[in-house]
């Protein structure tokens, strides 16, 4: 297939897929479910669950919206090479690198590994939970997978590339380190009692049997049928019209794809204790969602209390992450969310110190989102042998000692109503569950004094500095608002008990 017919064949997808699924420019809101951004990659999944689906518990829903803070980690084969952002960089390379990263995995020995120094180090941080890759899109499985890969990509094969035979899990237990790493993990997360989030690509580059789902590396004479427009069009703009084309799967093999995608999820929700969610990353499209979503039924019955993210299943998921900025203001779904942001440059290992963004930086985004009704999810990497880089380490417990004096403010809150949330630039603010207390987090030391126009302290209540056994004087004003002062001792940084932000704890009319 040339380069036009790849690109007709796109725009011939493309009409048909606006023809069975009309958009009329835009996704209908939702009153209940994810904003209508989250879902617009996906107009081929029903916005409104079938009648057997359940999502997560309140329970859960309360407890994810509790944690505020956590790390997300990506680690995997990319680590050894590392290129640049995790798995993506295999589209760019030659065919006989892609040949030699696909037998990296026979290197594979990270002996800096310790799962249970990691959760100390998260522990240290503030962290309530981790997010950990089991596969990303490259395909090597970082669990002890009993399925089996049956095709692969052969790249350099005489002739140019092709579809070969093969049997191998494609996991850790093929490499010379032979340790299960999410097992290791799970039992000392749970010891921590930091939850659980395990990260699971939809898509696999390494089993030929996923072709052509998302931007894969492998495509086919009809990949149009196969994609949304919108993978479509990445695919086209990642190849340059040029991709590698194989035959299109057969019946057989897509049936055999989705049975693996399945058994590797009940792997993850069966061997491992309880898992308090499952990052759930990109789509397969629309020719395989009936299958999709009987998978997602399966794990609802292993583990009715997961949390499920909304990638590739729409409403039938339970969060939203976005990724790599923080919403202007606070979000309208009553879905929960984290943002994902990496701490260096990317998700993955960030071998450079000086390009960690510093702990100023967490602990204000860590204000931000809680303010805004979500949370934050730094992402940092291990390198191939394990290990974080020090000035990361460094940069998250720092953030760790802000949060063990302001944290009240940032655990277990809630949003404000409307535009509560936020006075100026410079101050964030939280509630208490109860509505009793305002907490007012001002990013910039204000002076002596301040004034706030969204919050009224009950008469004859106190004003506090978190970290601090000050009692701070305070006028309110029906025209001004509440001002409150600062003693000259606090003008001195030396003397306030933590760095980057300080939060005023106030008894307020909170409706």
């Amino acid at each position: 297939m040339n380069r036009r017919q790849f690109l007709g064949s796109g725009l011939a997808a493309s009409v048909a897929a606006v023809s069975r699924y009309p958009l009329t420019g835009k996704i209908p809101s939702v009153a209940h479910g994810f904003p209508v951004s989250e879902l617009e990659h996906d107009p081929y999944i029903e916005r409104q669950p079938i009648a057997d689906y359940h999502s997560a518990p309140a329970s859960s829903y309360e407890a994810f919206r509790d944690m505020k803070f956590g790390i997300r980690i990506h680690w995997g084969i990319y680590s050894i090479w590392h290129r640049g952002a995790e798995s993506w960089p295999f589209l760019e390379m030659s065919l006989e690198d892609r040949q030699r990263y696909n037998g990296l995995y026979k290197t594979w020995n990270p002996a800096g590994f310790d799962a249970e120094a990691w959760m100390n180090i998260f522990h240290d941080s503030g962290m309530k939970m981790f997010a950990f890759t089991t596969k990303h899109h490259e395909g090597f499985s970082m669990f002890d997978t009993r399925t089996r890969v049956k095709n692969r990509a052969n790249w350099t094969a005489s002739g140019g590339p092709r579809i070969q035979s093969c049997d191998l899990a494609y996991s850790i237990m093929e490499t010379p380190f032979r340790r299960d790493i999410v097992k290791e993990l799970c039992d000392a997360a749970h010891k921590k009692d930091i939850k659980i989030d395990l990260y699971f690509s939809h898509p696999d580059w390494y089993d030929a049997d996923f072709r052509p789902y998302v931007v894969h590396p492998l495509q086919v004479p009809s990949s149009a049928t196969y994609l949304t427009a919108r993978d479509l069009d990445r695919t086209q703009r990642t190849y340059g019209g040029n991709p590698v084309i194989v035959p299109d799967p057969t019946e057989a093999e897509t049936a055999r794809m989705m049975a693996r995608h399945r058994a590797q999820l009940i792997e993850l929700l069966t061997n491992y204790g309880t898992i308090d969610m499952l990052c759930l990353d990109t789509w397969l499209g629309p020719r395989v969602w009936p299958e999709l979503r009987k998978t997602i039924l399966k794990l609802r019955e292993l583990q009715p209390q997961v949390m499920l993210r909304d990638r590739g299943i729409g409403n039938y998921g339970d969060y939203y992450t976005p990724e790599r900025a923080v919403p202007a203001a606070a979000e309208v779904s009553d879905k929960p969310w984290f943002c994902i942001y990496p701490l260096g440059t990317n998700f993955s290992y960030e071998p450079d110190a000086g390009k960690h963004k510093g702990t100023e930086w967490i602990v204000h985004n860590i204000v931000d989102t809680v303010a805004k009704g979500g949370g934050l999810m730094i992402g940092v990497g291990p390198s191939a042998q394990g290990e974080f880089h020090p000035e990361a380490v460094r940069q998250m417990k720092d953030a760790g000692e802000w949060l063990k004096v302001n944290g009240e403010g940032i655990y277990a809150t809630r949003p404000r109503d409307g535009t509560g949330w936020a006075e100026g630039d410079s101050v964030r603010c939280t509630r208490s569950k109860d509505r009793r207390f305002v907490y007012a987090i001002l990013t910039t030391w204000p002076g002596t004094r301040i004034t706030l126009h969204s919050v009224r302290p009950k008469p004859g209540s106190s004003v506090s500095l978190l970290g601090s056994r000050m009692v701070l004087p305070w006028q309110f004003d029906s025209d001004r608002g509440t001002t409150i002062a600062f003693p000259e001792s606090l003008q001195q940084l030396a003397n306030r008990p933590c760095q980057y932000a300080w939060s005023l704890k106030v008894e307020a009319y909170e409706g």
